[in-house]
């Protein structure tokens, strides 16, 4: 079982950064692949980055490529999701995923487990 606590969201300008954090419990950290989701009210839950346990292999919607950026620390267990020039498009509730895999993955259904959430609203 792991569990996943997301925090760093906040109220900022457009143009601003933010960088999200997500902590995860267990042993084997290096073992799952991460993943960030963002949730905008009235939407669907949508693939945002993720991030193979060696910390290379990446992936990233095309709405943030290039100014989002995922990383881990995993001697600490800890996921990243750096975010610059913030749009107020980029506003939603952000999520941390985790699955234990080698294998990069976008869809919702196919991550076991998630974190609780962090706000984060961009305003114009």
């Amino acid at each position: 079982q792991v569990q996943l606590v997301e925090s760093g969201g906040g109220l900022v300008q457009a143009g601003d950064s933010l960088r999200l954090s997500c902590a995860a419990s267990g042993r084997t950290f290096s073992s799952y692949v991460m993943a960030w989701f963002r949730q905008a009210p009235g939407k669907e839950r949508d693939f945002v980055a993720s991030i193979l346990g060696n910390n290379i292999s990446t992936a990233y919607a095309d709405s943030v490529k290039g100014r989002f950026t995922v990383s881990r620390d995993n001697a600490k267990n800890l996921v990243y999701l750096q975010m610059n020039a913030l749009k107020p498009e980029d506003t939603a509730v952000y999520y941390c995923a985790a699955r234990r895999s080698s294998i990069l993955n976008r869809a919702t259904t196919w991550y076991d487990y998630w974190g609780q959430g962090t706000q984060v609203t961009v305003s114009s």
